[in-house]
This record gives C-alpha cells, sequence and structure tokens, in this order.
C-alpha cells in the first residue's frame, strides 16, 4: 500500500469530468494525536479530513477552508481545517462520552435535528481587508459524503459525487464532478457528455470502502479506469500543521474583554489556553493579563510546555 500523502487530479480522457482522490496516512496521524474519542467518532473526523482536501484541491483559492459540523448529540462539534498548501489540523468537542448504540453522524451529532453543515473560505492573513465566506446547511445525509453531497447540490452548479473512508490509520477520498463547458463551447457534446458521466458515476459507485482506503490513489484509478483511461494532472502532498501561537490566543483574550480575563485571574491565579488542535498550553499569568489590555503582550514571552 502506497503510504504518501498526496492528493491528486485526473480528467477523464474525453475532459467529460475531472477525478480527485486524497490519501492520507502520517498528517492524519499527526492530527488525531491529541484527539481521545472513540472509534466511529474519529471515522466521522477522518472522512471529514479527507472531505476537507478533496474540497481544498478543487478551489481556486489562496486561503484556508474550514469545514465544521455541529449538532446537539453526543458529539458538538467536528472541524477540519485545509490551507491551499494543503496543511490541514482537526479537533472534535464532544458534550458527552457517545453510548454504545450511538452510531453513525446522525446518532452522534443530530439527535435533535437541529445540526448544521458549515462552510468557511479565509482569506489569507496578508489581505485582512478580504471577507471570509460562509455558508451554511441543516446537516442532511447519513454519512459525511452525503452531506458534503448535499451542501455542493445546493451551492455548486456542478454534478459533484464524492466517496470517503477512514480507519485510524489512514484515511482517502474520491470526488468526481462534471465539468463546466467553457462559454458554451462543449468540448464534446452533452449526450456524450452525460452518457461518459454515467458510466463514471457507476464505476465509482463499485468502490468498496476497505477498497478505497487500502489501495493507492493509482492502483485504484487503474482498477476503476482501465477501460476509460484519465489524465495525469498535477499532485501535492499533504502534511498536518498547526498555526496556533501566543498572539493568536492573545488576540481571543482580548476579545473576551479584560472583565473577563480579570475574573478567570483572579479565580485561577492564571489564564491557561490549551490549543484544540495541537494540545499546546498558553499561560497568561496576572501580568501578561494586564499587558493584554495596556500596551500589548510582548513577543519575546515564552510558551510553555
Amino acid at each position: 500500500m502506497d503510504g504518501s500523502d498526496q492528493i491528486k487530479k485526473f480528467l477523464l480522457q474525453d475532459k467529460s469530468a475531472r477525478v480527485i482522490a486524497t490519501s492520507i496516512t502520517q498528517a492524519w496521524q499527526d492530527a488525531i494525536t491529541h484527539q481521545t474519542t472513540s472509534e466511529p467518532v474519529l471515522q466521522l473526523l477522518g472522512e471529514l479530513v479527507a472531505a476537507a482536501t478533496l474540497l481544498a484541491a478543487n478551489l481556486k483559492f489562496d486561503g484556508a477552508l474550514l469545514l465544521q459540523m455541529q449538532g446537539q448529540g453526543a458529539v458538538k462539534l467536528l472541524v477540519v481545517e485545509c490551507h491551499h498548501d494543503m496543511t490541514i489540523r482537526a479537533t472534535v468537542k464532544l458534550r458527552r462520552e457517545p453510548e454504545a448504540h450511538e452510531k453513525g453522524l446522525q446518532a452522534l451529532l443530530n439527535a435533535d435535528q437541529q445540526g448544521r453543515f458549515v462552510v468557511i473560505l479565509n482569506p489569507p492573513k496578508d489581505q485582512p481587508t478580504r471577507q471570509p465566506y460562509q455558508g451554511v446547511v441543516p446537516l442532511r445525509g447519513e454519512t459525511v459524503a452525503e452531506v458534503l453531497e448535499d451542501y455542493m447540490g445546493q451551492s455548486e452548479q456542478l454534478l459533484t459525487r464524492i466517496w470517503l473512508s477512514a480507519r485510524a490509520d489512514r484515511v482517502a477520498g474520491l470526488l468526481l464532478q462534471r465539468m463546466p463547458h467553457d462559454g458554451g463551447q462543449a468540448t464534446i457534446d452533452e449526450v456524450q457528455a452525460a452518457q461518459s458521466w454515467q458510466t463514471a458515476e457507476a464505476i465509482c459507485e463499485t468502490i468498496s470502502s476497505e477498497e478505497l482506503v487500502s489501495v493507492s490513489t493509482d492502483t485504484l484509478l487503474h482498477r476503476l479506469f482501465w477501460e476509460t483511461p484519465v489524465i495525469s494532472l498535477e499532485e501535492s502532498p499533504i502534511a498536518w500543521h498547526c498555526g496556533c501561537d501566543r498572539a493568536r490566543v492573545a488576540g481571543m483574550l482580548r476579545s473576551l474583554g479584560a472583565d473577563e480575563v480579570n475574573s478567570i485571574v483572579k479565580e485561577q491565579g492564571q489564564v491557561t489556553v490549551t490549543c484544540e488542535f495541537c494540545g499546546t498550553p498558553y499561560v497568561f499569568d496576572p501580568i501578561d493579563a494586564t499587558a493584554l489590555f495596556e500596551s500589548g503582550l510582548p513577543d519575546s514571552r515564552p510558551t510553555l510546555h
């Protein structure tokens, strides 16, 4: 099995559809190092990680893509962030430990049918005047793939299918999307394009979850499209990276206000904020807390591990 972490893009030979495949091993292991939870919850998070890389690779965007699933079930929140350079991080927030019978997306997240799926596009840090994009839809679907397809159906004009699979050691995914016509001038006629799409969709439907997560991308593509060759496009490595830092945490504390921060310091003697993605603790003693609302926090203050 190919253990490399990569996103690969292809076109069907007749250019009627694009195919994007993701395979993540080491970055997935890095992402869940600080996420202690049950196997069903990690499976959902892994599928969302794979989905985020597929969608990010399909965007012409220089910032960060965030996918969030939130609800009132045992799982309060799933968050995955994928930057344009294909660095990822992910976290889970639990309301409580899931019961043994609580399995599947709807049971874990959406027991009251009020859950939401949120897509956020954050602009690059060097473009502070650009506003983030946010799309919110009801949490519909029995799987992460179905939730994504429902969102794409509402927000995109292009037919899109997604297949996802996750294990404790590896996650993988496949995206099939109908190519748009350029200014009304199709590279192939509508009838041929529709037939090609139906064939490709039927082929991809034969993928089992175990096959998707067990074989390399190249092997999978050969098995699927050996009669309908694909044109290889660019590929990119995927890596885990957490962009948290003391300055960001300081900004978050400032947003709480001096009264709230001072109240925490008075009660606990300091303010400790632990990154939910990587587990790094940031400690602000009374002097630090005062500086937050005066001249700012010195950048030279070390992070405590």
